[in-house]
């Protein structure tokens, strides 16, 4: 049987594909290609998954119709839905998207995953949901009912409605709280990516909250690290307490680096890895921005194995080398 990757052109969605072939499975991904950032980049992204053991299906699973009508013939087991709108300053200009992907599509997924008898349905979810929470660092057992854009609202939204299926269908159910993901074939309307090409062509970058912000940066292996821990652990239907609280076969991690990151040392080390410095445009916290992330991992630590290795230091040259070549830029 395969596993269904949801926004397989995405950043993390590919290099989850990649893993999974890598090991033998099937793979069926489906992907919209919309226009949110370069369609490009998401074409060279699936271009890496060629061969037989990959499926691909360009679909929008926000329209239930042609979702179900696009995999009517196909085969799975598992789902791994990573496909969302993402952005929080986007869902200030752009909120219908985020409610039509992300909550409309969100139930579309789960309605296939009842249908199919689904063994496992891991879904993504945001350290978003945090919102301004004071508590830190962010615990999976803190509330996160406060939240601070429409993004994160959706986000949350997710997980409850995950929490309702998983009680009345019993299907075992995992959200991921991703915290700030960065590596190679990253996502350009991302902090790495628009300081990276800013810097190289001489122009200013956008420092928000004048550089004070933190951020738990995660590289894209330890990700996908967690996430396949994550898709080979069900949580069991057996009444006890799973990590986020539920007592259904329903469970949330954080999925982060264990450290936040200052953004100006974060800069410091894009800077070095450049070999270039940086123009900094000091500028106030944004609205729906919040100042500080970070993850305690000590439930996915304790139930799956997770531990993240790459620091920041050795993750960005990493991402700048890809980078430098992508756009065939001479280092």
């Amino acid at each position: 049987m395969a596993v269904l990757v949801t926004g397989a052109a995405g950043f993390i969605g590919m290099h989850l594909c990649q893993h999974l072939l890598a090991r033998g499975e099937q793979v069926i991904g489906i992907d919209n290609l919309n226009d949110y950032y370069s369609v490009q980049l998401k074409k060279d992204r699936l271009a890496t998954l060629a061969g037989d053991a990959f499926t691909f299906e360009k679909v929008d699973f926000a329209d239930h119709a042609a979702l179900e009508e696009s995999l009517s013939s196909k085969e799975f087991d598992r789902i791994v839905h990573l496909g969302a709108q993402a952005g929080v300053r986007y869902s200030l200009t752009n909120p219908r998207a985020y409610i039509a992907a992300n909550i409309a599509g969100h139930l579309n997924m789960m309605e296939i995953a009842r249908n199919r008898h689904t063994a496992h349905m891991v879904y993504a979810s945001s350290s978003s949901v945090y919102g301004g929470n004071e508590s830190f660092p962010f615990r999976v057992e803190d509330r996160v009912d406060q939240p601070v854009s429409l993004y994160a609202a959706t986000k949350k939204s997710d997980e409850l409605m995950s929490e309702t299926y998983a009680h009345l269908y019993r299907i075992p159910m995992t959200g991921l709280r991703f915290f700030t993901v960065y590596g190679p074939w990253g996502r350009p309307d991302m902090a790495m990516w628009l300081f990276t090409k800013a810097i190289l062509a001489d122009e200013p970058i956008a420092v928000f909250n004048h550089g004070k912000m933190q951020r738990d940066f995660t590289y894209i292996d330890d990700i996908i690290a967690g996430v396949i821990a994550a898709l080979d652990s069900p949580p069991a239907d057996d009444g006890e307490e799973k990590a986020g609280g539920s007592t259904k076969p329903h469970a949330l991690y954080n999925i982060g680096n264990n450290r936040s990151e200052e953004l100006s040392h974060m800069i410091d080390i894009l800077e070095d890895a450049l070999g270039k410095k940086a123009v900094r445009d000091l500028q106030p916290i944004q609205p729906g921005d919040v100042p500080a992330t970070a993850a305690d991992i000590s439930a996915i630590r304790r139930d799956l194995g997770f531990e993240p290795t790459t620091t920041i230091e050795d993750g960005i040259p990493k991402f700048v080398d890809w980078y430098r070549d992508y756009h065939g830029i001479a280092g």
